[in-house]
């Protein structure tokens, strides 16, 4: 079983490394396949922050229900 603050941890652990990936992608690819579309690098860093904190909600409570499904006989 695992404890609620290793929980956190992990899915903060996965959650930042996906962070990096959306920030490149919003700023990199995005524009590219969207040309019209016309952010600015804080319109971005914004985008992807509120993207990333609804990921750790959502990864985090996934993560409580399956470990307490898990832990039961």
């Amino acid at each position: 079983m695992q404890s609620k603050t290793h929980s956190l941890i992990e899915v903060l652990a996965n959650i930042s490394t996906g962070f990096v990936i959306s920030a490149f992608v919003q700023a990199c690819i995005v524009p590219r396949i969207w040309p019209e579309v016309h952010t600015s690098f804080s319109q971005n860093m914004w985008i992807t922050v509120l993207f990333t904190v609804v990921s750790i909600v959502r990864s985090y409570i996934f993560r409580r229900v399956f470990n307490k499904i898990g832990a039961k006989p």
